[in-house]
């Protein structure tokens, strides 16, 4: 127990010791840190006091530049309102003058009404005098006269009337003779300037086309064996080929040129190709007939892009195209067409009317004649037509309606496309009646040859003296052919007018075709 005791003692000592021992070290600690606060204090007032005197200079040097900014300010509005003050004292001091130079004129103006008003009333008086004295003369010269002022008036009046009358007339038969001789010679010189611009040539169909060979040895290839491959061609073609002691060179004969540019293209396709035979004969015709529509389009394409027309409807090319393969008394129409749309579009320039409207209506005027021999109708209704369908506007429908003068003109560019269109015409050797009488009478001849029942061709040769009929063999036996081969010609007789005589051929042929696999 006693050492258990001692050992408590001796805890309880070391612990009050290590308390004594820790206090006095506290005691240091909290007097050094209560030193370190102090001094912390003491920089931290120094520093307020330091950044108060920092905000105070501040604060005073602003409000420094503030006062004199306002003094500035203040001094600046004080001078204008001086400056104000001035002119208003200024103005104040004009309209004072202003208002005494009012009531000078006031005065002078009733001084100068009551002159006016004396000065009127003595008027009146001298008024009253004359306008006696006027009666009194007029009532003597009525007397002496034996007319009163009316009639006097009346006799003047119509004798100064007849006089202008006739000085007017005079005059503006002077001015019309005078404008009619200016405006006959302006008309002149623009039309002389349009048709010296374009001088192009005169394009003039024939019935024959010469189609060149590579060679003389070309010929015989083309004729074939005992002239089978130069039969082919005739037949499908439709043509006359002409085979003669001209060097390098073939004739093509016939009154239709889209059947002569057919042949032309065959031949020339034929030769490129080296294969000439009549069942190849035969493809490439029918080839070149099945692409002959695009071969229009590009033709009717080109007329447009030579001209320079721009956004027309791209369907009528194909209807210009075929004005190329059509003539109107010996002329080419789409060359004519062509002439027409540049010589207007120059008279447009020369006279600043619408080149646009001119150009179109003048290259389209007879796109009608296109379709005019299947299509019921004037060229002239059925170019409108054409045109309305294909969107072009009313100016140039209305040009083309009344180029012919089938409808009143109405606006210049109608009347300049009428004016093209006969300058167009009327060139020397443009047009030739004669051919235009020849191909109707080659069609004629066709028509009526087709209208015999089993006919499925008719192709009119040697301009006009040999008519090539070819019949059915599924409808028409060989002696039905010698009798349809009569009534052609006798028909012929009856119906048509022609010089010479005319052989009618009728060919009716059996074909077996079959394929080996």
């Amino acid at each position: 127990m006693s050492e258990i005791a001692f050992l408590l003692f001796g805890i309880l000592l070391g612990g009050g010791a290590i308390f004594l021992f820790k206090k006095k070290i506290f005691a240091g600690e909290y007097k050094k840190n209560q030193v370190y606060k102090n001094q912390l204090e003491a920089r931290n007032l120094e520093e307020l006091e330091r950044a108060k005197k920092q905000s105070l200079l501040e604060l005073k040097e602003e409000f420094a530049e503030w006062k004199n900014e306002y003094n500035s300010r203040h001094n600046e509005k004080i001078n204008r309102l001086n400056v104000m003050e001035k002119r208003l004292i200024q103005k104040e001091e004009n309209l004072d003058k202003r208002y005494t130079n009012l009531e000078n004129k006031e005065k002078e103006l009733k001084k100068k009404e009551r002159d006016l008003a004396i000065q009127e009333e003595e008027n009146e008086a001298v008024k009253s005098s004359v306008n006696k004295l006027y009666e009194e003369q007029r009532l003597k010269l009525e007397k002496i006269s034996g007319l009163s002022v009316q009639e006097a008036k009346e006799l003047i009046i119509k004798q100064y009337e007849g006089e202008a009358r006739l000085e007017s007339a005079q005059r503006l038969k002077l001015i019309e003779e005078e404008l009619k001789e200016k405006s006959q010679q302006l008309a002149k010189d623009v039309i002389s300037n349009a048709v010296q611009r374009i001088a192009s040539e005169h394009v003039v169909s024939s019935s024959v086309t010469v189609i060149d060979l590579p060679s003389d040895e070309m010929k015989g290839r083309i004729i074939g064996r005992e002239g089978r491959n130069i039969r082919a061609l005739e037949n499908a073609t439709g043509v006359d080929f002409i085979v003669d002691d001209t060097p390098e060179a073939i004739l093509v004969s016939s009154f239709d040129p889209i059947r002569r540019e057919m042949a032309k293209q065959a031949i020339e396709t034929l030769i490129a190709d080296g294969r000439i035979h009549p069942a190849r004969i035969e493809e490439v015709v029918d080839r070149i007939k099945g692409n002959f529509d695009t071969y229009l389009r590009k033709q009717g394409e080109a007329a447009v892009t030579e001209l320079g027309i721009r956004d027309l409807n791209t369907e009528l090319y194909f209807y210009l195209g075929k004005l190329k393969f059509r003539t109107s008394f010996g002329q080419n129409v789409l060359e004519h067409s062509k002439d027409v749309a540049m010589i207007a579009a120059m008279l447009a320039r020369e006279i600043g009317a619408n080149v646009n409207i001119c150009k179109r209506a003048g290259l389209l005027h007879d796109v009608g004649k296109a379709i005019d021999r299947e299509t019921e109708g004037t060229h002239t209704s059925l170019s409108v037509d054409l045109t309305k369908k294909f969107g072009e506007s009313t100016a140039v429908q209305d040009a083309i309606a009344s180029h012919h003068m089938d409808t009143e003109f109405t606006s210049i560019e109608a009347v300049l496309i009428q004016a093209a269109d006969s300058i167009s015409a009327a060139r020397p050797g443009a047009r030739r009646e004669i051919l235009e009488t020849y191909i109707k009478r080659l069609e004629k001849l066709e028509e009526l040859s087709k209208s015999f029942a089993g006919v499925t061709k008719a192709f009119a040769l040697q301009a006009g003296r040999e008519i090539r009929v070819i019949v059915n063999a599924n409808e028409l036996d060989d002696n039905r052919t010698f009798l349809i081969c009569k009534d052609i010609a006798k028909k012929i007789q009856e119906e048509m007018e022609y010089p010479g005589q005319i052989k009618v051929s009728v060919i009716r042929e059996v074909r077996a075709i079959e394929y080996a696999k």
